[in-house]
């Protein structure tokens, strides 16, 4: 038996974050498959399991946590890896997560679905623009960090670079493009480059997408 389980779907940037904790730290754990775009998360089985009906969700012995942030957290406290050695470091740590909760994965994941896995009669073309717009902001301000060092918040991959990397490995558009932004591009190189290191439909179960009716 696992000790751990994540409840996911491979689809999900939020999802890997955790996901690639779990291997990048050689973790016993699981997943466990959300139908996510079959109307699960709002289920009510799933809402007894997290209220926020929100993936990713992590179980772990007696322990179970919402938000990838804390999720990170955890692991990095469980395991000692990938966290902040001092005080000023968990600032920037926490800096980091904050920035990319609001600015990063959260435009990031929002344009994307809007633009991918939204039924097309949905689609708005002047939403899509200004939301792609606030990807590219945000994306300008990774890269002019990551020109001037290698990881985010310290001299080594701590659970920062875990997190603002979430949706940035996926093929389908939403704004980052690696011949525009070279910093990010060699930076999401670095990550890939760490023993344990899969990409997202490689470690998480749903792809490819069943076509529904």
């Amino acid at each position: 038996m696992a000790d751990y389980t994540l409840h996911c779907f491979a689809q999900s940037g939020n999802a890997y974050k955790p996901a690639l904790m779990l291997a990048l730290t050689g973790c016993n754990w699981e997943a466990e498959f959300v139908d996510f775009f079959g109307g699960a998360a709002r289920d009510p089985a799933f809402l007894a399991i997290n209220e926020m009906g929100e993936v990713p969700v992590l179980d772990h012995g007696d322990v179970r946590l919402t938000q990838s942030g804390v999720m990170l957290d955890y692991i990095a406290e469980q395991t000692g890896q990938f966290e902040a050695k001092t005080d000023a470091e968990r600032r920037e740590v926490m800096r980091w997560l904050l920035w990319d909760n609001h600015k990063g994965s959260t435009q990031q994941g929002m344009t994307r679905f809007l633009i991918n896995f939204l039924p097309e009669k949905h689609r708005n073309a002047d939403v899509i623009a200004f939301a792609q717009g606030r990807v590219v902001t945000a994306l300008k301000v990774l890269e002019r960090h990551l020109a001037k060092q290698d990881w985010l918040a310290a001299d080594r991959p701590t659970i920062a670079d875990i997190s603002a990397c979430g949706y940035l490995y996926y093929p389908e558009p939403f704004g980052y493009d690696a011949a525009t932004f070279p910093a990010i591009a060699a930076w999401l190189e670095r990550i890939k480059g760490l023993p344990g290191w899969q990409h997202p439909y490689d470690l998480m179960p749903g792809h490819p997408l069943e076509a529904r009716g």
